[in-house]
């Protein structure tokens, strides 16, 4: 009988780490994806720093090539699952 409480405890146990990290992980993904971790005032900032003088479609240009990229990343991982 205590055999039973022991597997039964580890396999809730498994089953919670599972859960929990897929729910993190989705949490993450979608935080990300609202939240870029990168904007226009950092792009801004960067290009400053390397000794650019950043025009506001030159930043519009970036952004958009940086978005079309990031959801060319999500399509590819759709694809392999």
């Amino acid at each position: 009988m205590t055999v039973w409480w022991i597997v039964g405890i580890i396999v809730a146990l498994a089953a919670g780490v599972a859960l929990g990290f897929f729910l993190a992980r989705q949490y993450m993904m979608k935080y990300l994806k609202d939240n870029p971790p990168i904007n226009e005032d950092m792009l801004r900032m960067m290009m400053m720093q390397m000794g650019q003088k950043p025009s506001q479609k030159k930043i519009n240009q970036m952004m958009a090539q940086m978005s079309k990229a990031s959801e060319k990343d999500a399509k590819k991982k759709k694809e392999k699952r």
